[in-house]
């Protein structure tokens, strides 16, 4: 996609997403967070839950944006496709280094992981793209959704009620504990919030930013039907959401299929507002370019304030604390409340994580993987 073409809205979009999933990871104590700034104890969706599948849906739009051209040649898919794979590879790797920095203990190894998911999706969305047409492409994510919830219902797992959704005691924490044994995440250690199983509901997350590319891009429609069918859109899958919840719960962790409409509704609201009022409206303050210079290089800063949280946990000063904890005790130690201070800290980490941000922005080096 040329420079010139580039939605203002989806790297807004994008920015300040990556910079709430940046304050979310990033709290001076996990002992002390504002409830809406946590992941749902298991059912649930709070605004935490929304920020990894906005990412996914981000995504898929930019994959309509990015390959809508080749699409329609089929002799360059060849060569688009070598592209994507080596794209999501160097991704997939990128994830396992983040998991492994700094101790690098390779018989632990956590195997699935944020940049990992996103790799798969990644991959996924762009084949189904251009192989397939917008139609297929919303009948393989119904597809998805529907057999997801059945396979839930009706298959038995050893030791566990069939149908169970139940924390470490479902379909897919036996599918990771057959699949990744010794590879999960740390916290469960018996399943992981980014499994085996339930990447397959996620690449629907990618789908419907797909479709919602594809509908901002159509030159058949006037800015204001498109803003009329988005906000439809996002308000239809919303209720679907709903009324699926009921029988199957909204749940992050197991990426059930009411969690993907639900939260892909809700990110079709986010981006349509921003479209009005960024791509119509023209409304372009100066205060929206932080978000833009986050959102143009995304990849790069989540990497590095992965790294640099876990060279703080790593590196110890005095008195058995490490330097994050040193550093949260003196944030502390000013504002005084415990979860004041933690929320602090985590915006202070995110604006250190701005500074470099902020210099590639300025000039104009994006740093693609």
């Amino acid at each position: 996609m040329s420079k010139s073409s580039r939605l203002l809205s989806l790297d807004v979009f994008r920015g300040i997403t990556i910079a709430a999933m940046i304050v979310v990871n990033n709290p001076g104590s996990w002992s002390a967070v504002y409830p809406p700034l946590l992941h749902a104890s298991w059912h649930g969706c709070t605004l935490t839950d929304l920020v990894f599948p906005f990412f996914l849906f981000i995504v898929g739009v930019a994959i309509c944006l990015s390959l809508g051209r080749v699409a329609n040649q089929p002799e360059n898919h060849k060569k688009v496709i070598l592209n994507v794979v080596r794209r999501s590879i160097v991704l997939f790797l990128i994830g396992l280094f983040l998991n492994a920095f700094p101790y690098f203990d390779l018989y632990e190894l956590r195997i699935p992981g944020v940049l990992q998911r996103i790799a798969v999706v990644f991959l996924v969305c762009a084949i189904i793209f251009l192989k397939t047409n917008r139609r297929t492409q919303i009948a393989i994510g119904g597809i998805i959704l529907v057999v997801y919830w059945l396979m839930f219902l009706i298959i038995p797992v050893p030791g566990v009620s069939t149908g169970s959704l139940e924390r470490g005691a479902n379909l897919a924490a036996w599918v990771d504990s057959l699949l990744l044994q010794g590879h999960m995440w740390t916290v469960t250690k018996t399943w992981d919030p980014e499994g085996v199983l339930s990447t397959l509901p996620a690449i629907v997350t990618g789908i419907t930013g797909m479709l919602t590319g594809q509908l901002i891009s159509r030159a058949d429609l006037s800015r204001e039907e498109k803003l009329i069918r988005l906000f439809v859109s996002a308000n239809l899958l919303i209720v679907a959401a709903l009324f699926w919840s009921l029988f199957f719960p909204i749940n992050k962790s197991l990426w059930t299929s009411s969690y993907v409409l639900y939260t892909g509704g809700i990110a079709i609201h986010f981006l349509a507002f921003l479209y009005w009022l960024l791509d119509v409206k023209m409304h372009r303050s100066k205060y929206w370019e932080p978000f833009k210079a986050f959102g143009m290089n995304a990849i790069f800063v989540y990497v590095l304030s992965m790294l640099l949280a876990s060279l703080l946990v790593a590196i110890p000063v005095s008195e058995g604390r490490s330097l994050q904890e040193w550093l949260y005790g003196g944030v502390t130690s000013v504002i005084g409340d415990a979860y004041f201070s933690s929320f602090i800290y985590a915006l202070l980490f995110t604006l250190l994580m701005f500074v470099p941000t902020w210099v590639l922005y300025k000039r104009n080096i994006i740093i693609k993987v």
